[in-house]
């Protein structure tokens, strides 16, 4: 039967087998959850949950699996009112010993175009892959249904707004060229 997570979330490589993949589960409690959403700046974090596996794949380079679930309330851009949000992703993470080192040289260093790849190192921090998962996940521009239109005016205190007929700045020409056909 496959290992499970205990308590913590961060685990050590060399406590886990290499034969068998390791399973998580992870669904933490309302005070962690609520610590996530003022981590990334959300106005409500509901149901979130983590589940997968660790596997060791390819001599010493492990390889995660998992999906992750969660409701998220964050403010609407338009009106600002909390736009709720159902997330279902699946989240990949390959963590391998050597690097592709595709230069040399040290003043340009490219990222890599495989977005799954991380350094290997002791540990692997599975709240910490989550919580990643979770903020590249969000709607980056949330918006409610069919927001009403809003109306915005900018003038300094005591001025009077500016009119429509103020604002085409080429209306004027027009009479403009009047004036000057009219001189000649």
């Amino acid at each position: 039967m496959p290992e499970t997570t205990p308590e913590t979330t961060v685990l050590r490589l060399a406590d886990l087998s290499q034969r068998k993949p390791h399973r998580f589960s992870i669904r933490p409690d309302r005070p962690k959850q609520e610590a996530i959403a003022a981590q990334l700046d959300l106005s409500g974090l509901r149901k979130l949950s983590f589940k997968g596996e660790l596997a060791a794949d390819r001599g010493r380079d492990w390889r995660l699996e998992g999906q992750l679930g969660a409701t998220v309330t964050q403010p609407c851009v338009v009106t600002l009112e909390p736009v709720t949000t159902r997330l279902d992703v699946d989240v990949t993470r390959r963590f391998l010993d050597e690097m592709p080192n595709p230069s040399a040289n040290a003043e340009e260093i490219e990222m890599s175009e495989d977005e799954t790849i991380e350094p290997l190192t002791e540990r692997i921090d599975l709240e910490a892959v989550m919580i990643e998962a979770l903020a590249l996940a969000l709607p980056d521009y949330p918006r409610k249904d069919n927001p009403p239109p809003v109306a915005a005016e900018f003038t300094p205190p005591g001025a009077s707004p500016i009119k429509d007929e103020h604002q085409k700045p080429f209306a004027g020409l027009a009479d403009l060229k009047k004036k000057l056909e009219g001189d000649e």
